[in-house]
């Protein structure tokens, strides 16, 4: 299968999963092993595994073969071993322990964003926040002090001394 197809399905399959963080790393000049390493992030032990699944699922889908995948049983980090790419889905603690994107991050591979999955994959949006209402002209005086309503228990001290 050709290099760039499967690189995109297991983006895709990763996506599909909600993955965090995916980085593809072109590591030809680094080993003969393999081409690309992948690294993602997920959110749980569950994520983890179905990350996964997943993408072994996709892969086989699309006539690709999984050479290996290991640490399913633990799920803090599962690799999947397709030949040309390997795969490292990790929990935020152990990925910013392990730190692979300096191991293997010399030279990032940009993918374009399929047009289905532009929303999606173009980072984490910001939150919308509520216009504001503009403020009044600001006096140079000295503002006065406000002026208060007497409660109700001041008004019954007020009536009996009268």
């Amino acid at each position: 299968m050709d290099l760039r197809k499967l690189q995109r399905i297991v983006v895709d399959a990763l996506d599909d999963i909600k993955a965090q963080d995916i980085q593809v790393f072109n590591t030809t000049e680094q080993t003969e092993l393999f081409d690309r390493v992948v690294i993602a992030s997920a959110s749980s032990n569950r994520q983890t595994r179905a990350l996964a699944s997943h993408l072994r699922e996709k892969v086989k889908a699309a006539g690709g073969s999984v050479l290996a995948v290991e640490g399913e049983e633990g799920g803090e980090w599962v690799l999947v071993d397709l030949g040309d790419i390997v795969i490292h889905i990790m929990q935020p603690a152990i990925r910013s322990y392990y730190r692979l994107e300096e191991l293997w991050g010399q030279k990032p591979v940009r993918l374009k964003v399929a047009p289905a999955r532009a929303k999606a994959t173009t980072g984490p949006s910001k939150p919308k926040v509520a216009a504001r209402k503009p403020r009044a002209p600001v006096s140079k005086e000295p503002a006065a002090a406000p002026t208060r309503r007497p409660s109700a228990a001041r008004k019954r001290a007020a009536a009996s001394e009268a």
